[in-house]
């Protein structure tokens, strides 16, 4: 007998400087946040990260990704869904300091979904 787990799925716009360190961490987790960096913020729309690593990522950095995880859905019931704008543009709110916890809810890979340059 299986056990499934129902999961949710995530997207992250990144730039490479951030996608490299997952890389490194084996596409399972997400890096530590910088001091300046006290909230993850993963969304739960593929569009709105779209927009994010095309209009904002690639400005910036040059490139920008969006990636996709599953999380368990029932660990994600602690972060409620953040508005942050229209009604697509939904997030959940990590607390850095919960972010390891976070990454050992992950399921699967991280995956690169989209690459803007």
């Amino acid at each position: 007998m299986s056990s499934q787990r129902s999961t949710t799925t995530l997207w992250r716009p990144t730039g490479p400087v951030e996608l490299e360190l997952v890389r490194e961490l084996d596409w399972r987790a997400w890096p530590p946040r910088l001091p300046e960096q006290p909230i993850f913020y993963p969304v739960l729309d593929e569009d709105y990260a779209i927009k994010i690593a095309r209009d904002w990522n690639v400005v910036h950095d040059g490139c920008g990704f969006v990636t996709r995880f599953e999380v368990e859905s029932e660990f994600l019931r602690r972060y409620p869904v953040q508005q942050a704008g229209g009604r697509t543009i939904l997030e959940l709110w990590v607390p850095a300091e919960e972010l390891d916890e976070f990454n050992a809810h992950i399921v699967g890979e991280i995956q690169v979904v989209h690459e803007f340059r």
